[in-house]
């Protein structure tokens, strides 16, 4: 351990496992560690079924795991999350060719939460016409909407349509199209996946481009424009892992941390007992640094095994289910999401939904009921409530590079989004994907 790192990454947790790789395939000698034994850090996947009863204060002994199939079936995931089909996770997976170690599987639906009752998110023309999110005349005028922003190209004004995207607001955009509150709330939350209506008085520019982003991924596999890896998301770190150790990286999970060593106020190395691996950066999540961040909220999720699909998703073995804050009264939305023994993450025949949202009382489990209350009968639920970090500041001056805690969405583009920053504020430059070129066939 006592050598000399260009930058060394601390936690397995996703975030970490991207930068790992994307520093190491930009050519930087990389050490890479965490107390753990496991892989994921706080987005491990959990096998047992024994195991994820004891990480929630369960006696496994005295629960009767056989009603729940093959323990060893279960792979839970801590913070299940969807893939966007052709969001910047896919792309940074597809790119540094991480996906050779992955299958996806596709989501069969994406729901909106309306008036007490769900609706599936219209996945085409068709869906969208006998939908009954919307009346008639509401149908033509989502449509013409969406017609826009299919075609809208930031480049080229013809295409605005007389809006001009930096000065006009979302809720501007929204009233210019004739769109009602309801539509404008579904659009908002469902299709480009704002948690709250701050986006309403923002430039619509960023509204355009979530809302095509939906598109374009719905494009690709045609029932939703989600993907979920088999075996549950703990393969994707480790994925990364392996791009990084192909490239030159050197892992060691299950050594403890003790302290950065500074120097000048700059990181220099990073001490482990008795050795020091020197450095010039340090990346790492929150719980290595918890004088460097700051508790910004809390979330609360709450993991549930069902045997049975959710009620009125026609069956779905997965599926996405989002309550816009507005419909129950609060400030950000639950989001729920399913998924299935089909992902292999369940034994046969169970089914794992996840409810979660940012809390805003001080009693956080009446305010993920309305999530709870779609599920059906739940047969076991584990319960957390886990703090949100940011750090202090931007790393640059003592060139500590510090991930945001994971957030309360059911998809990545916030995770993906945090970790494209970090790299450019470490290494001053954008990601260039080009240099991804090793056939990572040769696993040495």
């Amino acid at each position: 351990m006592d050598e000399q790192y260009d930058a060394i990454v601390l936690g397995t947790g996703l975030k970490e496992c991207i930068l790992s790789g994307m520093l190491s395939v930009s050519g930087q000698k990389v050490l890479h560690m965490d107390r753990n034994k496991y892989y994921g850090g706080e987005s491990a996947s959990i096998t047992p079924l024994e195991d994820l009863l004891s990480k929630f204060g369960f006696d496994a002994t005295n629960t009767p795991v056989e009603e729940f199939g093959r323990s060893r079936d279960w792979n839970v995931d801590l913070i299940p999350k969807f893939l966007m089909a052709n969001g910047s996770l896919v792309k940074l997976l597809i790119h540094t060719g991480v996906t050779r170690y992955l299958e996806f599987k596709s989501c069969e639906g994406s729901y909106v939460y309306k008036g007490g009752k769900i609706f599936k998110v219209p996945a085409d023309e068709k869906e969208a016409l006998s939908s009954s999110l919307m009346g008639m005349f509401e149908k033509r005028r989502f449509r013409s909407f969406l017609l826009f922003v299919q075609d809208f190209n930031k480049e080229d004004p013809k295409t605005w349509k007389d809006i001009d995207p930096k000065t006009t607001t979302g809720l501007q955009l929204y009233e210019k199209f004739g769109l009602d509150r309801d539509t404008a709330d579904f659009t908002g939350h469902a299709l480009a996946l704002y948690r709250n209506d701050e986006y309403l008085q923002e430039s619509c520019l960023d509204l355009i481009n979530r809302v095509k982003l939906y598109s374009e991924s719905l494009a690709r596999y045609g029932k939703s424009p989600y993907l979920y890896p088999l075996y549950g998301l703990g393969e994707l770190p480790q994925g990364f892992a392996r791009l990084s150790a192909i490239y030159g990286g050197t892992y060691m999970l299950d050594k403890q941390v003790d302290e950065l060593v500074m120097e000048n106020g700059k990181v220099v190395g990073v001490r482990s007992g008795d050795e020091v691996a020197k450095c010039k950066q340090v990346y790492c999540d929150p719980s290595y640094v918890t004088d460097r961040v700051n508790k910004v909220g809390q979330v609360i999720r709450c993991i549930c095994l069902l045997n049975h699909p959710i009620p009125n998703t026609k069956d779905a073995l997965s599926c996405q289910i989002i309550i816009p804050q507005k419909q129950v009264g609060r400030k950000f939305d639950i989001y729920v999401s399913l998924v299935s023994f089909t992902h292999q993450v369940a034994a046969k025949g169970w089914f794992v939904a996840m409810v979660s949202t940012t809390v805003e009382t001080n009693n956080p489990e009446a305010e993920i009921k309305p999530g709870l209350d779609l599920l059906g009968p739940i047969k076991q639920k584990f319960v957390s409530v886990s703090d949100l970090y940011k750090p202090l500041d931007d790393g640059k001056e003592n060139q500590i590079f510090i991930s945001q805690s994971f957030d309360a969405t059911s998809h990545f583009e916030t995770t993906c989004s945090d970790v494209l920053d970090i790299f450019r504020r470490g290494t001053g430059e954008d990601f260039d994907f080009s240099k991804v070129k090793l056939d990572l066939n040769d696993d040495q």
